[in-house]
Order: C-alpha cells, then sequence, then structure tokens
C-alpha cells in the first residue's frame, strides 16, 4: 500500500471517530420572527411600535412537510440551538469522509482476480463462432 493511500485511510478513520463521538442532533433552522397580528385594536398597531415579538422558531422538514416548534423557555432555545450546530457538524463530517473515500477510491488498485463465473464469461467471449 503507498503512503497517500495509508494517509487518507488514517484521515477516513479519523473523520469516522468524530462521527461517533457526536451528541444529540436535529435538523432546521433557528430564526426568529416577530411583527404586527390580526387585531387591529393593539398595540402593535400604533406608530413606531416595534409590534410583538421577536418569537424564536425552530422550522424542519419531516415527510416533505414543513415544521415549526415554539420554545417555552430560554433553556429550551439553547438545548435546540446546540441539536442544530451538531447536526451542521454532523453534515459537514459526512462531506468530509465522502470525499476521503472518493480520493482512496480513486487510488486503490484493481484486482485481477476473476471469479469463476467471470473466466467462464471471458471463455465464451473470445471463443469463435463457427463459419457458416
Amino acid at each position: 500500500m503507498n503512503n497517500a493511500l495509508a494517509a487518507l485511510e488514517a484521515r477516513r478513520a479519523a473523520v469516522q471517530l468524530q462521527i461517533s463521538s457526536l451528541g444529540d442532533m436535529r435538523s432546521g433552522s433557528i430564526s426568529s420572527t416577530g411583527g404586527k397580528c390580526g387585531t387591529p385594536r393593539c398595540h402593535c398597531h400604533q406608530p413606531d411600535d416595534p409590534g410583538h415579538g421577536p418569537f424564536v422558531r425552530l422550522t424542519r422538514k419531516m415527510k416533505g412537510k414543513t415544521v415549526t416548534e415554539s420554545f417555552a423557555t430560554p433553556a429550551a432555545l439553547r438545548k435546540a440551538q446546540r441539536e442544530v450546530e451538531e447536526f451542521h457538524r454532523f453534515r459537514q463530517l459526512s462531506h468530509d469522509l465522502l470525499e476521503v473515500n472518493e480520493q482512496i477510491c480513486q487510488l486503490r488498485p484493481v484486482e485481477e482476480t476473476l471469479t469463476p463465473q467471470e473466466k467462464k464469461r471471458s471463455k465464451r467471449l473470445n471463443a469463435k463462432s463457427p463459419r457458416k
């Protein structure tokens, strides 16, 4: 095995180790919203009023549908932020793992051993057909 292949395999093992140490994760993004409500006599419709909010929400796709989750406490928000950050780290590590595997596949030599079925197939392909 050449040095480049050994180095790539070591890099792959390091990425796999990082993936195995990931904690709780969830997909989605966290954003804040706010604005005016639908009640015309509410304070939010007064000039120079900032409106309601900000409301922080987690938005993600589940089974093809967009799902939004609000947080009851600041602790719940911090927990969700950690989980989303961990998911983003997982995505980056997955990308790194695929990238290093592509390089390994390109460098790894082709094995020249044929299975018994492949040998039969190559004999049939090389056999001359009888003349008519």
